[in-house]
């Protein structure tokens, strides 16, 4: 019970030390949080700023692509017969001119064979006739024979001749038929697999190939782009805000990785697509180590054009709202904070490029607290990167003096 009773006669005394160390904490932040500031409560915060002018800053686009060859040519036959055999490797390169397959010859080498006869028989019926004709000419001059007698003779020579023309030709016709037994590559390139194998029959009109052939050093990458941009594009080269650019195109693979070698834009298409509304762009890069493959997808991010009149912005300057606006922060007059809207799409290194919002000469703030200023706060600019002045602490019966004092 003595216990219990001592217990609450403490109690008085523990609330009085629980509130001194309270309200000696309190006074303790306070102090500290003046001192941390480094200004004296309502002198106008240090802000740092840099003063903006236009640059010309390339416009860089990235798109989707698509892979594909620089040539690729599709093995037919010319004739038809049985297939004998296949003369390559399928996946190695390939030349112009080499023979891949080698289709039966034996019909075609018997109508060359053919051909040469019928020639040879027109030949000589062509130098009957002629001859027949030239003994007529002279006796239809002494009306020996009747006139018509020699007309008729040299209309036989000059038939006869035509008909070795055409046996020629039939001639001609049975040897390249006869060569086209031999199936050449059309183009230089790498080979795909084998569609058909020895003893298959082959016709001059099927429509499966052989092979298909493709080059792919260099190679093209068909970049799709909106009508609309494209339309922005030439409407800001019309302003004279914006100049053309070397589209020098870096390409970023499926895996994420950048593609080491650049390339060049051709050309674009002159026609808009009618169920994607894009026009094609197409580039064309170095493979020389067959990295990039037809119908592989990759990004492409080339500068179309370059704006003449954009500011660079350092990134820690400009805020954005819930629903992505961007602003920031201007020493305004009486060195008042000011806020505007800008408009800041992409990013160059460090820097937002803004090109609709500012003018030249400008001053942004950089430094000092841009994202809790308020507008119409009163600031004491600064250029950026100069040191903070701070406050030196007021000296009170708890400060420590100085050495001598």
């Amino acid at each position: 019970m003595t216990s219990d009773f001592s217990i609450f006669r403490c109690r008085p005394a523990f609330s009085i030390l629980l509130s001194a160390v309270l309200v000696a904490s309190c006074s303790g932040s306070g102090k500290d949080a003046k001192q941390g500031s480094g200004r004296a409560a309502g002198e106008p915060a240090q802000v740092g700023f840099v003063v903006l002018k236009p640059t010309s800053v390339p416009i860089t686009t990235e798109l989707n692509g698509r892979v594909t060859p620089y040539q690729m040519s599709q093995v037919r036959p010319q004739v038809s017969g049985i297939l004998r055999k296949r003369l390559f490797k399928e996946g190695a390169i390939v030349r112009q001119g080499q023979t891949l397959y080698q289709i039966d010859p034996s019909l075609y080498r018997a109508a060359v064979d053919e051909a040469q006869a019928n020639l040879q028989s027109a030949r000589a019926n062509a130098e009957a006739t002629r001859a027949r004709a030239d003994r007529f000419r002279p006796l239809a001059e002494i009306d020996a024979v009747s006139k018509l007698d020699y007309t008729d003779a040299a209309g036989a020579a000059r038939q006869a001749q035509a008909s070795v023309a055409q046996t020629n030709a039939q001639l001609q016709t049975a040897r390249i038929n006869l060569r086209f037994t031999d199936v050449p590559a059309p183009i230089t390139g790498r080979i795909g697999r084998s569609l058909v194998t020895e003893g298959a029959l082959v016709t001059a009109n099927q429509a499966d190939p052989l092979a298909v052939i493709q080059r792919l050093d260099p190679i093209f990458v068909d970049i799709q782009q909106s009508s609309a941009d494209l339309l922005a594009l030439r409407r800001a080269l019309s302003d004279g805000g914006s100049e053309p650019a070397t589209a020098t195109v870096r390409l970023k693979l499926e895996d994420g990785s950048e593609y080491t070698e650049s390339g060049t834009v051709e050309f674009s298409e002159v026609m808009v697509d009618q169920n994607t509304g894009t026009i094609t762009l197409r580039a064309r890069f170095p493979n020389p180590r067959g990295t990039l493959l037809p119908g592989m997808f990759v990004r492409a991010a080339f500068a179309q054009s370059i704006d003449t009149r954009a500011f660079l912005v350092p990134q820690q300057a400009l805020l954005r709202d819930a629903k992505g606006q961007a602003s920031l922060f201007l020493v305004g007059p009486d060195n008042k904070a000011v806020q505007r809207n800008v408009t800041a799409q992409r990013a160059q290194g460090s820097n937002w490029i803004v090109t609709q919002g500012l003018n030249p000469g400008d001053k942004v703030i950089v430094q000092g607290g841009a994202s809790v200023l308020r507008p119409g706060a009163a600031i004491r600019p600064v250029p950026a990167n100069t040191p903070q002045r701070i406050a030196s602490p007021q000296r009170g019966k708890d400060a420590v003096p100085a050495k001598g004092d």
